[in-house]
């Protein structure tokens, strides 16, 4: 069956071959929560759909306005299988619920590198935010995310709230997705507000709710 967790993903699970993120446009806080509940509620009403998703994982984003999704596939193959025989079905029973639901997209990723969570440390993240960076052609994602993390490790004071960071590489080649979890809101505005920081343009989420397998 399929049944809900309070835990936040492990984005490092090395049976993650497939990570996949999309957004959804519902309009109000009000029809976030509604739309959280009715996907919570689709799913549990049914078998989980196939071993080949370990976790699925929705997000409020702070805007009042937006859905952040994170699927964990072991291969792309398994997400197609899925489309074909168990997708559908779930899709009209939440716009059913909650008519107006615009789907503005989904990105295929794969994980290039993490700055995980300190052993012993057991912060639940209170904020998530996420940062998609684009890059021309022939423009190295790697490089720059290794620049990136770099200059975290070198400031571990300004980045003292700062739980995990995570690099996603778009599968198109299109762009960089940084997931990161920090401790708290004031924690990201200081950060933030640091010397020499410029701020990014990244989206503030919560998370609401997590699928797994029963």
């Amino acid at each position: 069956m399929s049944r809900r967790t309070e835990q936040h993903p492990d984005l490092t699970d090395p049976r993650i071959g497939a990570p996949f993120f999309s957004t959804w446009r519902v309009g109000t806080p009000e029809r976030q929560r509604q739309t959280v509940e009715e996907i919570a509620r689709t799913w549990e009403r049914r078998p989980w759909p196939t071993g080949d998703l370990l976790g699925y994982h929705v997000y409020t984003g702070q805007d009042g306005s937006t859905l952040m999704h994170y699927s964990q596939w072991s291969s792309e193959q398994g997400y197609e299988a899925f489309v074909k025989t168990h997708r559908q079905e779930r899709v009209d029973e939440i716009d059913t619920a909650v008519p107006g639901i615009e789907r503005v997209g989904l990105a295929r990723y794969r994980r290039y590198r993490s700055r995980e969570r300190a052993v012993g440390d057991e912060r639940v993240p209170g904020l998530i935010v996420a940062v998609r960076t684009g890059f021309g052609a022939g423009e190295r994602r790697e490089e720059w995310v290794d620049l990136v993390l770099k200059a975290v490790d070198e400031d571990p004071e300004g980045h003292a709230g700062l739980v995990s960071a995570h690099f996603h590489l778009s599968t198109d080649g299109g762009h960089v997705l940084h997931y990161a979890e920090w401790e708290s809101d004031q924690a990201h505005d200081e950060a933030l507000a640091a010397p020499g920081v410029k701020a990014s343009s990244g989206s503030r989420y919560r998370h609401a709710l997590g699928l797994v397998p029963g």
